[in-house]
């Protein structure tokens, strides 16, 4: 059973999500995209989503080893850590070093 997130809790994974928008933005040269056009749940990569592919899915790779300090260490999860930016934020926030 999850527990529940503190305002806290819920006022930092709101940033990250927000901050990891802003990055994947300037990383990928997605000029014509804003933060706010980005939902939190929306698939990153295929015709539904962003549309990423695998060359974006290696910045995403780089963005969190230099920001986060994470090393993604089973590669084939990748599809479910890199689905949207709520599962990107949500790794990070279970991997990130103390």
């Amino acid at each position: 059973m999850p527990t529940p997130m503190n305002e806290s809790t819920q006022q930092t994974e709101r940033e990250l999500r927000d901050k990891l928008k802003e990055q994947l933005i300037e990383a990928l040269n997605l000029e014509e995209v804003t933060p706010a056009e980005i939902a939190d749940e929306a698939p990153l990569f295929g015709d539904e989503g962003l549309g990423l592919d695998s060359i974006d899915a290696l910045e995403i790779i780089l963005i969190l080893e230099r920001e986060y300090g994470i090393k993604i260490e089973k590669p084939n999860e990748g599809k479910q850590i890199f689905y949207s930016i709520r599962s990107l934020a949500d790794y990070i926030l279970a991997h990130k070093p103390a």
